[in-house]
């Protein structure tokens, strides 16, 4: 990974910043009205009047919750503050889902790592039950020392993955290529913490330290733009980033994937000999 150097690419994270706070103000989320704490016990709290949410793992289990309602497009804006300290062994998941065995899923999911060294922010997309579209990056902040917003824009175009509003990962819809795009299953979204310790830090060398348990993940600020019923998706305050990437978004795209993209399924020769994915050539 290289280093970041002059003032360019600072100046690019400084405005994505501003347009971040900028949309930090339409959220409206609640967590008792918006969502069930669906398993862990009392492990899963929600605070402060529906504002605040945490999830913990210990060794007996993890948590999660899910969204009351059903989304087909639209965007989903959450802010996380992840595991402090030793998070090795333990995943933070946040995603979209719809169910059965062709189901679409659009994920984040942050591997936890010893202390000092960085979180790995994974993400993925499912089309009609196959994945296996992997792509993973640092991030360049420590994401357990406060809360940053991760957002998904999902249209029949593309979908976004965003960090504090900067874009990270743009999936097309390559269906003239002939490959499926989630469009047609509504998904609920879902988070959950728990422990991955066969896989998740330095590919299961490093085991959960269960001596630092309970581990803790807390969200705020839950926003979704409901393209089903929102009077014009378009015309929502989010609407400069719904439609393609303006010239300033795929500049920091680029300054995303050189310096902090760890690994690319479009370009793992050895993973794919015969030829890469068909929607890496879109």
């Amino acid at each position: 990974m290289g280093m970041i150097s002059g003032n360019g690419a600072w100046l690019v994270l400084l405005v994505g910043l501003a347009l971040s706070s900028f949309i930090l103000g339409s959220y409206a989320g609640n967590f008792y009205q918006d969502f069930d704490l669906t398993w862990g016990g009392n492990r899963p709290k929600i605070f402060k009047g529906g504002q605040l949410l945490s999830l913990s793992l210990d060794k007996v289990s993890g948590s999660g919750f899910q969204s009351k309602k059903e989304y087909l497009f639209g965007r989903i804006d959450m802010q996380l503050k992840l595991v402090a300290g030793n998070s090795a062994g333990t995943v933070t998941a946040y995603y979209l889902s719809s169910q059965g065995p062709t189901h679409d899923e659009i994920d984040f999911e942050f591997l936890g790592n010893v202390s000092g060294d960085p979180y790995v922010l994974h993400t993925n997309v499912f089309t009609q039950g196959k994945g296996n579209r992997e792509q993973q990056f640092y991030l360049w902040f420590d994401p357990s020392k406060n809360f940053h917003t991760y957002s998904i824009i999902w249209k029949p175009q593309h979908i976004i993955f965003l960090v504090d509003n900067t874009p990270i990962r743009v999936f097309k819809n390559a269906e003239s290529l002939g490959v499926p795009f989630p469009k047609n299953q509504p998904m609920r979204i879902y988070s959950s913490l728990w422990n991955a310790n066969d896989w998740a830090t330095r590919g299961g060398l490093v085991k959960t330290d269960w001596s630092k348990a309970p581990f803790t993940a807390y969200y705020r600020n839950f926003n979704v733009i409901d393209a089903k019923s929102s009077k014009s998706f378009s015309d929502s305050l989010a609407s400069w980033q719904t439609n393609a990437l303006d010239a300033s978004s795929r500049r920091r795209l680029r300054w995303v994937q050189k310096y902090f993209m760890i690994y690319n399924y479009c370009s793992d020769f050895k993973r794919f000999p015969q030829g890469f994915p068909a929607e890496c050539r879109n």
